[in-house]
């Protein structure tokens, strides 16, 4: 694994190969009436606003890590890739600004406004019937017609694209002292965690999970990359079917703890983002904020904390429905 870890070296040249297409997202030192109360006078919580991201969440910059990487042969062919949302939209995107096509796989529960954004970016849909399904169709189409599989969470490639994420992080706010990070497959936790490490070594890196969707504290337990039968989260962002050895490896290396929090949590972290920063976020973008108010409360009290806002792919229907129903439940 030594020889394959990416080096700062290496994650500053993906920056620069991305920089065309992507934005440096900005950082939002939140402190208002809203947060203090819950984190206390002597924490300082930074946001690193990954939502205003090119197709709203973190996901171009893995994507297009990886198809930067193809041949000009290759990337003729096309594409394909698998996701609930946004690596297909993150795919579609990519596709469109390198001059190629994409067909992506999605499963069939997948948010009707993300399907209508991949196609609004010209990429072929089709749609099956769970997540592990998308994954062997996805397959069968890169075997059939010869378009490369665009991993939504593993790989060098892919990590050296969310490190990136870590990267600017880093620049922007020194002396950080925790970051939290959602997870799902493991990519963005991985290629984060392996940014902040070599660039402020002494800071500790949190994954966190949704309870229905915890491939990763199951692998972590286990010592290997481990599956879960079913994705049971409002997160459907984080909804991996399984860990995958790379991406695993970095996070044994490099998160420091991966807690869990339950939907209910996640939908107190949206209305404080609503409420606090007039921020409408998906599930999956209000995951840190909700380990932060949540398990990771006590240990980080009194400390300078970044979290990681991923996305905010989110139809308004779906937002209020979250917001209104089980925002009363979790009251």
């Amino acid at each position: 694994m030594t020889e394959h870890i990416p080096t700062l070296a290496n994650i500053q040249e993906t920056r620069r190969r991305l920089d065309p297409y992507i934005v440096e997202t900005p950082v939002w030192q939140w402190r208002n009436q809203t947060i203090t109360p819950l984190i206390g006078d002597n924490s300082s919580l930074f946001l690193k606003l990954e939502l205003f991201q090119h197709t709203g969440s973190f996901k171009p910059r893995g994507a297009l890590s990886n198809m930067l990487a193809l041949n000009e042969v290759a990337l003729g062919r096309g594409v394909t890739a698998v996701s609930a949302g946004n690596h297909a939209i993150a795919v579609a995107y990519a596709a469109q600004i390198l001059g190629t096509t994409a067909k992506v796989v999605m499963p069939a529960h997948a948010n009707p406004a993300r399907v209508a954004t991949c196609r609004a970016y010209g990429a072929a849909v089709e749609l099956v019937a769970n997540v592990h399904e998308a994954f062997t169709r996805t397959r069968q189409i890169e075997a059939e017609e010869g378009r490369a599989f665009i991993h939504p969470f593993e790989g060098e490639l892919t990590a050296l694209g969310t490190a990136t994420v870590g990267l600017e992080l880093c620049r922007q706010v020194p002396d950080l002292q925790a970051v939290i990070v959602p997870i799902g497959g493991g990519g963005l936790c991985a290629g984060v965690a392996t940014a902040v490490k070599q660039l402020q070594p002494q800071c500790r890196v949190y994954g966190v999970e949704p309870v229905g969707a915890d491939s990763m504290s199951r692998s972590r337990a286990s010592g290997k990359p481990e599956a879960i039968e079913a994705v049971t989260t409002i997160a459907d962002s984080l909804g991996a079917p399984h860990a995958a050895p790379y991406s695993f490896a970095l996070c044994q290396q490099y998160v420091d703890d991966v807690v869990l929090v339950d939907d209910a949590a996640l939908v107190r972290a949206m209305r404080l983002l609503f409420a606090g920063m007039k921020l409408a976020v998906e599930p999956a973008g209000a995951a840190a904020l909700a380990a932060l108010c949540g398990p990771l409360r006590e240990r980080v009290a009194g400390q300078r904390v970044a979290v990681i806002v991923s996305g905010t792919n989110i139809d308004p229907a779906t937002y209020s429905r979250l917001m209104l129903e089980m925002g009363k439940a979790g009251d």
